[in-house]
């Protein structure tokens, strides 16, 4: 009943974000501006819809204000997720953040920025509270058996469509498969792998004509008409906020800092965290292995076994996967009370990880977005971000194997090849193959190709089917 109150219908298509109403709501869209509390729904529809890790979030950002609401263009929405995929941060909230100010400039991008992260947020924070309570890796850890299955099939599905959107030319399709093997078989960082996608695309790509691809303003949607009626923030206005947004971030910092010293636990997760998000390209599994070496070896906050189960709440869950910062969070305070009740204690620790984790994707957003969109007329430009594009589909494709690899096997296995330099690859061991998760993921599939079944209710059934093999001790 929730759901539908905000209009999420559940056949959709694709991931099955709808909006209710007649077909040709989009297309009057088009002609009309977008008030401050209609784009607040929306907003708060992706917030809900946020499963899935960046490529599904992504996807149905993409479906529903391009293809539904029909809100901007679509060289528009993509030349924002390329900026986007520069920042270290979230991609996806950062998106938000962009198409937000874009509509409705500063508060735009703070409610859009903020509703993405809020619904995770609090179901972590409750999750967190319930797995220190119960002392199990998960209470409700069938549950997550079937939505991590189903969650592998939708960011399944949404690689296919954003690889349909994307890999036009061979010349792509060949930086996505470049992309992929870099990081998946040679562990090539990152912002390496970006970089090398932007000065390939930049030194060997085709510069785009002036028609390739048109969907721009004259098609009259409601963000692309707006910034060509003269409606785009001026780069000299982003310094002020720049400034604004960066004392919101590290004067809580600095508080904390001269009140509690540099050994108190809040301080070390603030300035752990504060750094974490500066460097945190690629997404939560890029840093993932950076953060745990420090906040279980290091810290000594949780152990690794708890790290990984953080990581499955935040795959499982609404918001971005570093989401998985505040679990860490809550857990080194909990560990850490002082004189504070150890859930009070956890609870402001959660706070404390989730604002500097989060605060910083704002500044990035508010500071060099007026300048991309000063410079997004430039061709050469365009054909370096369309580079990274096809990148981000290679990495992205990485990281769903690396995600399904562990769904669908139980068990992994480290194999070195010295004809490839020595490098590791972990492959899974066949005989600890899942069939019931495996079963869950085909069934979700079939579910959203074939039927075209809503997102919401392919993860409701395969919650309730996880729950049910539980309930017979099968998982």
């Amino acid at each position: 009943m929730f759901i539908h109150t905000f209009g999420l219908s559940v056949g959709e298509g694709y991931c099955g974000v709808g909006v209710q109403g007649q077909p040709n709501e989009g297309q009057e869209a088009i002609k009309r501006n977008i008030q401050f509390a209609e784009a607040f729904i929306v907003w708060l529809k992706i917030s809900l819809l946020s499963f899935g890790g960046p490529a599904g979030q992504i996807a149905v950002m993409h479906r529903l204000l391009v293809d539904e609401l029909k809100w901007v263009s679509e060289k528009r929405f993509l030349h924002a997720l390329n900026f986007c995929m520069l920042l270290p941060g979230p991609e996806a909230q950062q998106l938000t953040i962009y198409l937000g100010w874009l509509l409705h400039r500063v508060r735009g991008g703070v409610v859009a920025g903020v509703l993405f992260v809020l619904p995770g947020a609090l179901t972590v924070l409750v999750l967190s509270m319930v797995y220190v309570t119960y002392q199990q890796a998960m209470a409700v850890s069938s549950i997550f058996f079937g939505v991590k299955a189903a969650v592998l099939a939708i960011v399944t599905t949404a690689l296919w469509r954003l690889a349909r959107k994307v890999l036009l030319k061979k010349f792509l399709i060949a930086i996505t498969l470049s992309a992929f093997l870099a990081s998946f078989v040679f562990a090539v960082p990152f912002p390496i792998v970006i970089v090398g996608a932007a000065l390939a695309a930049f030194f060997f790509g085709e510069v785009p004509t002036q028609t390739d691809g048109q969907d721009e303003e004259g098609d009259g949607r409601a963000i692309d008409s707006r910034i060509a009626a003269g409606g785009s923030p001026k780069p000299h206005q982003a310094l002020f906020v720049a400034v604004v947004c960066a004392c919101l971030w590290l004067a809580p910092v600095a508080m904390l800092y001269g009140w509690l010293g540099a050994s108190n636990v809040y301080v070390q997760e603030a300035m752990f965290f504060s750094q974490v998000a500066v460097v945190t390209f690629g997404g939560a599994y890029a840093v993932l292995s950076y953060m745990a070496q420090q906040t279980v070896g290091h810290f000594g906050w949780l152990s690794a076994g708890e790290m990984l189960d953080g990581l499955g709440m935040a795959e499982t869950t609404p918001g971005p996967l570093i989401m998985v910062t505040q679990f860490v969070g809550f857990m080194g305070a909990y560990r850490s009370p002082g004189v504070l009740d150890p859930m009070v204690a956890g609870c402001l620790g959660a706070l404390v990880t989730t604002w500097v984790t989060f605060a910083p994707c704002f500044l990035w957003i508010f500071l060099g977005a007026p300048y991309i969109e000063a410079l997004r007329g430039n061709r050469m430009l365009a054909v370096a971000l369309t580079g990274i594009t096809a990148a981000v589909v290679g990495v992205v494709l990485n990281l769903a194997i690396w995600f399904g690899l562990r769904v669908m096997f139980v068990d992994l296995a480290d194999v070195t090849l010295p004809s490839l330099g020595g490098i590791t690859l972990s492959v899974p061991v066949l005989s600890s193959f899942d069939p019931l998760a495996s079963t869950i993921i085909a069934g979700a599939l079939l579910a959203i190709t074939r039927f075209g079944v809503s997102m919401i209710k392919v993860l409701t059934v395969s919650a309730a089917t996880g729950l049910a093999l539980g309930s017979a001790g099968l998982v």
